[in-house]
């Protein structure tokens, strides 16, 4: 298991980013979060086996159709082992 914090930067608000990636991460059975910042980038957080994790980082540096990614940061952060929550989008 593997928990990883991602940025990404581009044109990734107002074109269903968030909504991209909760359907996306839900598909490979990953737990966690993602939302909007208010300097226009989408952070979230990714749980799971670490093979899911690195697939939703390859999905979200495509995007939906009418994002553009320009980067996709990554941090390591400690898997929390969350069971009820899922992922979902806030705020």
């Amino acid at each position: 298991m593997g928990r990883l914090r991602f940025v990404v930067t581009g044109l990734v608000q107002g074109v269903g980013f968030r909504w991209f990636t909760v359907r996306s991460a839900q598909e490979l059975g990953l737990r966690g979060w993602v939302r909007n910042r208010a300097d226009g980038a989408v952070e979230g957080e990714a749980e799971g086996p670490a093979d899911d994790v690195q697939r939703l980082l390859d999905v979200l540096r495509r995007g939906p159709g009418h994002a553009r990614v320009d980067a996709v940061e990554t941090t390591s952060v400690p898997a929390r082992g969350e069971v009820d929550e899922g992922f979902v989008a806030r705020g």
